[in-house]
């Protein structure tokens, strides 16, 4: 027998999912020598033997994956003989990240489950449960290799239990870094807003405080949540009134999906979504009268967002709830505990991540605090997704998501995108990896930019790269540009600025593994064009790192500028003044308190901003609906207008294209004629501008002779306006592409931005 040796390089999410241990029981099937062990770049399997045992276990070990692993590379080198190894082992990790991954945080897995809720077990009802297959592991990581001196778990030294499956193989917690017991893990403790300890069991005290018609500032996996009983219209009310969130739909968690069914209508994919690993918010239809049983929790809409526990301290507090329940059983029946479980921060903050913060900036919001002594590294607040006809919408993209990469089509330098201000993330590609951060949230103030800063340096670390360029907004005055500016001095690498549309289509270009040449329609709310101006909705041809604009809405006047985004009846003034309407807009907002500062500007040339923005259109129709005439919430003219539609023929007539300039004034004249009408204002719009956007952009496509149409921006999150603009495109034998991994608004701008900048480098180098 002529022995060989080969060293397997698997590179993908393949580590903190159990892949070692896999590999280990795998191999010793086969008579073979070696190790596996992580490295920066994945895992490395050097094996052995045989020539037609290494083929056997080569292909066995590509079966069966651990539940959370993903395997996107598997190289394979000839290796010289080892003579003297005698056994196969798991080896010490070698080599600082260049190339591997930090899984996701993960939801608690039905066996930790049963450890939880088992009498007889040694982590009976202990918060901290988990396994390879489940628990924190993003949140707690510094850097890589996934080791536990490189988590936050390195404080807590094993205790001779938890060491002895820590280190065997055949466990299910071989090498899962979070592991701890009561003996020796991480501990819950309940404060007063002092932070006085508060006596007895801590789970117990939090759920009597919740009862009470109080809320807890409750520690999670990247942040804190703000708790209340949903079903109590003074807890919620009092809530609100504590985090300053008069309006904003909250978030709840009810135990299962049947529980779920009690509140909302619940396709089998969206109870899928729901139970999935990454447990994020998934936003549903509403049953009849459920807001008298969640008084102020989704006002006026007709969605709710809900989410399952994944966490053990979440499943604790439904345990309690319901007496302690024996068995397993009642994990899968209905439960009427209905609990508001929203970020804890108070309303334009990023989320609170550590014990003192919490107790200094939610000091006026919780009434207790629910907190454990496991740090948080980096903060990640929950995701937010719809389902869309049948396919994920993604709202926001964070915990249970980030930072799994975007598998990018080909290979190039590495580039560091900064994003915009709003919904912001940032976005780092490596290779043929697209690492897209969680959600960051708006940036602005000063807590939000250092959260910003905290993330970016993070994202940094934990993928090894060191930038060949950075990639940000056109509009420099923001911080998300000014930071962009800063690391480009810092590393000495070019900085690139990408148009705000330009870089909407880019990231679904990236996320399809197409360059173009394709049609792209950007639909969103305000971002600054090469010209100057305020764009908003636009048709670009784009191919490459390069585009060109081929159309664009009827520009509106942004009467008040910025202010016209947060108030929808200034657009609606901006929109009935341009129409030469100006008798029309005092009669219906001549009473507005700022109407006497806004009229000497009326009559007059306008010598402002103009905007194509679709959704400040939208705004502006929601404000002469009556719907919406000042914005508590982002997206809320927009949500209420879609809300309120119904299906209905589009008008004939409705809308006029000159010089690829789509107008829709002629249906806003007859939309004025209905009055307050706002279910057949909102549904004549939604008709009419699908139709008016498909034969748009079919012209455009046919004249450009382009068969592809990406497309992307804020406004796609509207189901309705989709549904019917998606159908008219197909149906003239378009081939559409659309955001699926990353949320069409500007959450998955910044790799975008990353992927045009990556373009441009590649078209600059010489040709061979």
């Amino acid at each position: 027998m002529t022995a060989t040796r080969i060293r397997l390089t698997f590179r993908g999410r393949v580590q903190g999912v159990g892949f070692r241990p896999y590999v280990w029981r795998t191999v010793k099937a086969y008579p073979l020598t070696g190790f596996v062990r992580n490295t920066g770049a994945g895992v490395d399997v050097e094996l052995q033997g045989d020539a037609q045992q290494l083929r056997a276990c080569r292909r066995a070990l590509t079966l069966h994956l651990p539940p959370l692993a993903r395997v996107d590379t598997l190289d394979e080198t000839r290796l010289p003989l080892i003579e003297t190894e005698t056994q196969f082992e798991i080896a010490d990790s070698q080599g600082k990240a260049s190339g591997a991954r930090i899984p996701t945080d993960i939801a608690t897995c039905p066996n930790c489950l049963n450890e939880l809720f088992d009498g007889s077990d040694r982590r009976y009802r202990y918060a901290f449960t988990n396994c390879t297959d489940c628990g924190p592991r993003y949140t707690i990581t510094h850097s890589l290799p996934y080791d536990r001196a490189e988590t936050s778990m390195s404080a807590f030294e094993l205790c001779p239990a938890c060491r002895e499956e820590y280190e065997d193989p055949a466990s299910r917690r071989f090498h899962a870094e979070p592991n701890a017991c009561p003996q020796c893990g991480p501990r819950l403790m309940l404060t007063d807003r002092f932070g006085q300890l508060l006596k007895g069991d801590p789970i117990a005290g939090a759920l009597q405080i919740i009862g009470m018609g109080r809320s807890v500032a409750m520690k999670g996996l990247g942040g804190f949540h703000l708790v209340c009983d949903a079903t109590r219209a003074d807890a919620v009310e009092r809530l609100r009134g504590q985090k300053k969130r008069q309006q904003k739909p909250l978030a709840v968690m009810v135990l299962n999906v049947e529980s779920a069914r009690r509140l909302c209508h619940v396709s089998d994919a969206e109870a899928e979504a729901l139970a999935s690993v990454s447990r994020p918010i998934v936003l549903l239809s509403k049953k009849e009268d459920i807001d008298a049983l969640l008084p102020g929790v989704a006002p006026g809409l007709s969605t709710l967002g809900v989410m399952l526990p994944y966490t053990p301290m979440q499943w604790l507090l439904f345990h309690e709830a319901l007496g302690r329940p024996q068995g397993s059983t009642w994990r899968d029946e209905a439960c009427d505990r209905v609990w508001v479980m929203t970020s804890a921060n108070p309303s334009g903050e990023p989320i609170v991540t550590n014990n003192q913060e919490a107790r200094e900036r939610l000091n006026q919001v919780a009434d207790v605090f629910l907190l454990h002594n496991r740090n948080i590294v980096v903060r990640c607040d929950d995701s937010v997704l719809a389902l869309h006809d049948g396919q994920v919408l993604m709202h926001r993209r964070a915990r249970g998501y980030a930072p799994d990469p975007v598998l990018l089509q080909n290979d190039g330098p590495n580039v560091l995108a900064t994003g915009v201000p709003a919904k912001n993330t940032l976005t780092v590609l490596r290779g043929r990896e697209a690492f897209v951060s969680q959600h960051v949230g708006d940036v602005g103030d000063s807590l939000s930019c250092q959260a910003m800063e905290e993330v970016c340096h993070h994202l940094l670390e934990l993928t090894a790269v060191r930038p060949e360029a950075i990639a940000c907004d056109l509009d420099p005055s923001h911080y998300p540009s000014e930071l962009a500016e800063e690391l480009s001095g810092h590393f000495g690498v070019p900085l690139i600025h990408v148009q705000h549309q330009h870089a909407h289509i880019g990231a679904v270009l990236a996320e399809h593994g197409r360059s173009g040449p394709v049609l792209g329609l950007a639909l969103d709310a305000v971002g600054l064009g090469d010209d100057g101006k305020a764009w908003g909705g636009e048709l670009l041809r784009c191919a490459g790192g390069e585009f060109t604009r081929l159309g664009q809405l009827a520009p509106l006047p942004l009467i008040g500028g910025t202010r016209a985004v947060r108030e929808p009846w200034l657009m609606a003034v901006g929109l009935l003044c341009a129409m030469g309407e100006d008798a029309e807009a005092q009669r219906r907002f001549g009473r507005h308190p700022a109407w006497p500062a806004l009229a000497p500007q009326l009559g007059k040339p306008f010598d402002g901003w103009l905007t194509s923005s679709l959704a400040l259109w939208t705004g502006a129709i929601a404000a002469l609906a009556g719907l919406c005439k000042e914005q508590r919430f982002d997206n809320e003219a927009q949500q209420k207008l879609e809300e309120m539609a119904e299906d209905c023929a589009p008008l004939p007539g409705g809308w006029r294209m000159v010089d690829g300039q789509l107008d829709l004034s002629p249906l806003v004249r007859h939309l004025l004629t209905l009055e307050d009408d706002a279910c057949a204002i909102a549904s004549l719009w939604h008709a009419t501008l699908a139709a008016a956007l498909g034969d748009w952009t079919v012209q455009a496509a046919r004249q450009a002779d382009l068969g592809t149409v990406a497309i992307a921006g804020g406004c796609c999150a509207n189901r309705r306006l989709m549904s019917l603009l998606l159908e008219r495109l197909t149906e003239a034998g378009l081939s559409v592409l659309r955001p699926i991994a990353l949320p069409p608004n500007d959450g998955g701008l910044s790799l975008g931005q990353a992927w045009v900048a990556r373009e441009r480098l590649l078209a600059a180098r010489p040709k061979a």
